[in-house]
C-alpha cells in the first residue's frame, strides 16, 4: 500500500475539525471542500459567486500541487451553492478551468455553508496516471 500524504492549508480550524486541505494515497488525491475564505479567515472575491468560484479552484489547484498532482488530474468535482440562481456564474468559472478536461461534475444547492457571505463551496477528486512521479 502507497504512504498516505495528507497536508493542510494551515487553516486554524483543521485540527480542531480533524481534517486535511487534501490527501494522497498512491495515485489518488482527495480534496477537501473548499471555501473563498483566505488564511485570515477573510473573504475572497467578494459577494459573486462567479469571483469566489474563481477563487476557490485556484486554492484546488494550489492544494493538488502541493502532492504532486494538477487541475488536469481532476475526475471529479462537487460544488455546493447556497444559492441555485449561482449556478450559470459558478458554471462559467468552472468550465473556465475545466472545459477541456470534462470531469464528472455534481452541482447542489444548500441551505448554508460556515459563514453566511460565501456562496459556493467545491470538493475535488483527483487520479494520477500510471506512470506520473508520486
Amino acid at each position: 500500500m502507497s504512504a498516505r500524504v495528507n497536508v493542510g492549508s494551515g487553516a486554524p480550524w483543521e485540527p480542531v475539525v480533524g481534517y486535511s486541505r487534501v490527501v494522497r494515497v498512491g495515485n489518488q488525491v482527495w480534496v477537501a471542500g473548499t471555501t473563498a475564505a483566505g488564511p485570515d479567515g477573510g473573504l475572497r472575491g467578494g459577494a459573486d459567486a462567479g469571483a469566489q468560484t474563481t477563487t476557490v479552484l485556484a486554492k484546488i489547484a494550489s492544494a493538488l500541487e502541493s502532492v504532486g498532482a494538477s487541475l488536469a488530474h481532476v475526475v471529479r468535482t462537487r460544488i455546493y451553492v447556497t444559492d441555485i440562481a449561482d449556478w450559470e456564474a459558478v458554471g462559467r468559472a468552472h468550465g473556465d478551468v475545466f472545459r477541456d478536461i470534462r470531469p464528472a461534475c455534481t452541482l447542489l444547492a444548500v441551505a448554508r455553508l460556515i459563514a453566511p457571505e460565501l456562496r459556493v463551496e467545491i470538493e475535488a477528486d483527483a487520479v494520477i496516471p500510471d506512470g506520473e512521479p508520486r
